[in-house]
């Protein structure tokens, strides 16, 4: 697999010609040369989250600047419909897991929800320390994947900011007893964002349903078996993916 690095200060120099010489600096300059072990004459690929993907080759390599020439250069339009996953805060690492792999299969944004039954709680200096965790998660995902899209990650979200979204998107409730199934939703019409809304481990609670239901969300299930918190999302966003051609 081709090494792909993100410098989001890619996006301020617009789209450079081939044969331009771009530098990376920082902890991304760090990362190539003393952990990846990127060497001058090696083929990358570097990135700036935002579409813009170019194909290069190093130059010089140096912990604290790598320079690479432009070989070739494209760029990716964002996704439409977006998939946006509401992943409620779980206890251990099964939020965080839930997030990864979400990311790697294609989640376009991820808003953490602070859910009336999350036994997990993000308060105080923890409510910026979690969101900064989880956008870095889902920029290293990012990259595993090589991504052109960085999945921007909101802040901590309560159930009437969701109620709030619903009116403006698509937002399904992944809920084991709902009637209809995830499989059998057909693609959106118009572009309004896709939000799909999972649980923490005790599942989302009757009345968090029922205000989420009333601000024009759908309930739906994945099929017979419930899943943990950690893996429901990532296998509806799958399911998305074949439903909206992307897959």
């Amino acid at each position: 697999m081709a090494h792909f690095f993100l410098s989001e200060t890619l996006g301020t120099l617009g789209d450079p010609a081939v044969g331009a010489m771009v530098s990376v600096t920082g902890a991304e300059a760090k990362h190539a040369v003393t952990v990846s072990r990127v060497r001058p004459g090696e083929t990358l690929l570097l990135g700036d989250g935002a579409g813009l993907m170019l194909d290069v080759t190093v130059l010089t390599a140096a912990p604290a600047e790598l320079t690479v020439r432009v070989d070739g250069v494209r760029r990716s339009s964002p996704a439409a419909p977006r998939i946006v996953l509401v992943q409620a805060l779980a206890k251990g690492d099964r939020d965080e897991l839930a997030v990864q792999a979400a990311t790697e299969l294609g989640i376009d944004g991820v808003v953490p929800w602070a859910a009336s039954r999350s036994v997990a709680r993000w308060e105080g200096v923890k409510i910026a320390k979690g969101q900064a965790r989880w956008a870095a998660i889902v920029r290293e995902a990012s990259k595993q994947s090589i991504r052109p899209w960085l999945p921007e990650v909101s802040p901590l979200t309560t159930t009437k900011q969701l109620a709030a979204l619903a009116a403006t998107t698509r937002m399904l409730l992944l809920e084991p007893t709902a009637f209809a199934r995830l499989t059998t939703i057909t693609a959106p019409t118009d572009d309004r964002d896709i939000v799909l809304v999972v649980g923490p481990e005790g599942g989302i609670a009757p009345s968090e349903l029922d205000i989420l239901e009333n601000a024009g969300a759908s309930r739906v299930r994945l099929g017979d078996t419930v899943l943990r918190t950690s893996t429901a999302g990532p296998a509806a966003v799958a399911i998305l993916n074949a439903t909206l051609g992307r897959w």
